[in-house]
């Protein structure tokens, strides 16, 4: 695996993620002791994996810089993408119940992690009360996220799969610190399509679409949202 290693020291009390990430909520005590569980920082290039599926499962990674998404070999030989991961946010979970990834995860650009053995991180979990209710929470918050994605694909239209994922990505950029109305999209609209169980020609007319209306403008990657609120009266729900 083509990934360069560097070790740290004092990892999460430094980093401007720790609202977001596993730390939220630890006292300065307990993030010195969640800092001695970074074992290491991963910088991986665009289009590298950060793991496989069928590897063994030893670590959970926290996204410091960078944009990833999940994706799964199907039984028809195709990747479905399962998920985009950004800035904040935990990578391999995926691979808990089995001790094996069961997706792969790639980086959409240049990306940093922080590396976090697993079975450290339960013993420290049973000892600080806090970080054990933070990691539930991502738990939960996975299994929310699925059952999300499962109503998006079986009762939403094309346009209003498309308004949901924008808003969707809208307020992950907010909670981050960065515009929530103009951004560029890591992802390629066939990446998009794979994720929302659409074609990409539907994704290119749906974009095409939402210009037209006056909810977006689109240059390349680039999106600007001009209208959240009718992106919202589009879908007449909150996005996943």
């Amino acid at each position: 695996m083509p990934l360069a290693t560097v070790n740290l020291r004092s990892v999460c009390t430094q980093c401007n993620l720790k609202e977001l990430c596993l730390p939220l909520g630890l006292d300065n005590h307990d993030l010195e002791k969640l800092d001695g569980l970074i074992a290491a920082r991963r910088k991986i290039k665009r289009q590298q994996h950060l793991y496989r599926a069928g590897e063994p499962f030893e670590a959970i990674y926290a996204i410091r810089t960078g944009f990833f998404k999940t994706d799964i070999l199907t039984e028809d030989g195709r990747d479905q993408v399962t998920g985009f991961q950004m800035a904040g946010e935990i990578l391999g979970m995926d691979g808990i119940s089995t001790d094996r990834h069961v997706c792969n995860a790639v980086a959409l650009e240049d990306s940093d992690v922080c590396m976090i053995p697993y079975d450290k991180l339960e013993e420290l979990s049973r000892r600080i009360e806090p970080l054990q209710r933070q990691f539930h929470k991502f738990l939960s918050r996975e299994i929310v996220r699925e059952q999300g994605i499962m109503m998006l694909l079986g009762s939403m239209r094309a346009e209003e799969r498309l308004a949901a994922f924008l808003l969707n990505l809208s307020q992950r950029m907010r909670a981050r610190g960065y515009s929530a109305l103009e951004f560029n999209l890591r992802m390629t609209r066939e990446e998009i399509g794979s994720y929302l169980g659409l074609k990409l020609e539907t994704v290119s007319r749906a974009f095409s679409k939402f210009q037209d209306e006056g909810l977006i403008t689109v240059h390349q990657k680039h999106i600007q949202i001009l209208d959240s609120e009718g992106l919202r009266r589009l879908i007449g729900r909150a996005p996943i």
